[in-house]
């Protein structure tokens, strides 16, 4: 190899240079773009390799077997080598922007500085080629070495192009801890009313990206700040959050970043529902709006109870109840997620911070003292129950199941077969007397 790249998989950069020279032997130029070559400068792991060239999309799938004409509107061809594919977009500048977002109009161009004129930040502006001579008209080292993000060009009109670019500028400022450039902050702070027209799921994606990275407090800071979020389609007040308990967020680690959501919706005073609302909003998944939202209803159910003065047994059992309405799963987050946040940051009592700490102290061995989670863990089914009370179905049924579990799970009775008739027998004199 020419080229000695230290932050990609040799095989996978060994392909990619396979690709640049055979564009180069037959009269084109070619160059590595992009993100490879900023990561690779930054000394961060290179997960794609995209090639730029002169040669036109179907210059290029002539060169190749095995392609694919992904956008060949825009370009772009992939190329699979070696069992690695990748992204070749002919040389082209861009105009007539939709929506603040896509361009309308492409034109190819032979001159590699008129593509990298078209891209979005200085750092990105790069390319690379196999001779590891770099092209870089904008200062994107010199940028990367003051640990800037710059715009190419006028920063207005860059954004103004693609209004997407101002999160993606908060999002690499977090995530590479570098800061913004005074004209391109002044050019963001005034194009972004903007985002409005960026669709909600674009949107999403920055974000959990940012909140994945290492800095999430720096890009919720940026966010703040520059009150962004509030002109997207589903907007958010930024005044609502509680810095202090943002502090939290940095302590879990981006394995947990679904805690990190949990921690910033609680930070912004979001009860279940109103979550529940604004995540489906920012089109998060089922399942995760389901983990996150858990979290927050376990907070509601624990601080309710321990507002009431209740016994140690008691604060137990409406422990464990609590974990049978929400989940294992989010039992255990909320007790990982309470590590991390401030002490006292509820603004309760005395005496219910006492309690409230008896549950955090506790909470854990109760939870693994729970014998059954789920109705068809017991040892007696809605059939048999009918038929042991001779009765129809209905309300009162399900009613009843969840009587057992309750008692069960908090050890009022064991889960066997004739334990749970005996219960059933019970329950059903009693509301006969």
């Amino acid at each position: 190899m020419v080229v000695q790249w230290t932050q990609a998989d040799a095989e996978m950069a060994k392909q990619s240079e396979r690709v640049l020279t055979q564009l180069n032997t037959h009269g084109f130029e070619a160059y590595w773009v992009g993100g490879c070559v900023r990561d690779e400068l930054l000394g961060r792991a290179v997960d794609d390799m995209d090639i730029t060239t002169s040669a036109s999309p179907e210059q290029v799938m002539a060169l190749f077997e095995d392609c694919i004409p992904t956008g060949l509107q825009h370009g772009t061809v992939t190329v699979r080598a070696g069992g690695y594919y990748f992204e070749v977009t002919t040389f082209r500048t861009e105009s007539d922007y939709r929506d603040n977002r896509r361009p309308a109009a492409v034109q190819f161009v032979q001159d590699i500085k008129e593509d990298l004129q078209r891209r979005d930040f200085t750092m990105n502006a790069l390319a690379m080629d196999v001779n590891g001579t770099l092209v870089d008209p904008f200062g994107g080292q010199t940028d990367i070495k003051q640990e800037l993000v710059r715009c190419v060009g006028l920063a207005v009109e860059r954004f103004g192009e693609d209004a997407l670019r101002m999160l993606r500028c908060v999002r690499f400022a977090s995530v590479f801890n570098f800061r913004i450039a005074y004209n391109t902050w002044k050019g963001f702070v005034h194009q972004r009313e903007l985002l409005q027209h960026i669709a909600m799921e674009r949107v999403r994606t920055e974000m959990v990206k940012m909140m994945a990275g290492p800095h999430p407090l720096k890009g919720l800071e940026l966010l703040f700040r520059s009150r962004a979020l509030e002109y997207v389609k589903a907007p958010v007040d930024s005044s609502r959050f509680n810095k202090d308990l943002l502090a939290g967020l940095e302590h879990l680690s981006g394995d947990h970043v679904l805690l990190r959501w949990t921690c910033l919706l609680l930070a912004g005073g979001y009860n279940r529902e109103e979550a529940d609302k604004l995540l489906r909003n920012w089109t998060f998944s089922n399942e995760q709006r389901s983990r996150i939202t858990g979290v927050l209803q376990v907070e509601q159910l624990v601080t309710a109870f321990v507002e009431q003065d209740e016994e140690d047994n008691k604060l137990r059992e409406s422990w464990i109840e609590s974990e049978l309405a929400c989940g294992a799963q989010a039992a255990d987050d909320w007790l990982m997620l309470q590590e991390e946040l401030p002490k006292r940051w509820r603004d309760l009592s005395e005496q219910v911070e006492a309690r409230l700490a008896k549950v955090q102290a506790f909470a854990a061995g109760w939870s693994r003292s729970i014998p059954v989670h789920e109705i068809k863990e017991l040892e007696i089914t809605g059939e048999q129950v009918l038929q042991l009370v001779d009765r129809k179905g209905g309300p009162w049924l399900g009613q009843l199941m969840k009587h057992l579990l309750r008692e069960t799970a908090v050890g009022n009775i064991t889960n066997q077969h004739e334990a749970l008739r005996a219960e059933v027998r019970r329950v059903a004199a009693d509301d006969q007397a």
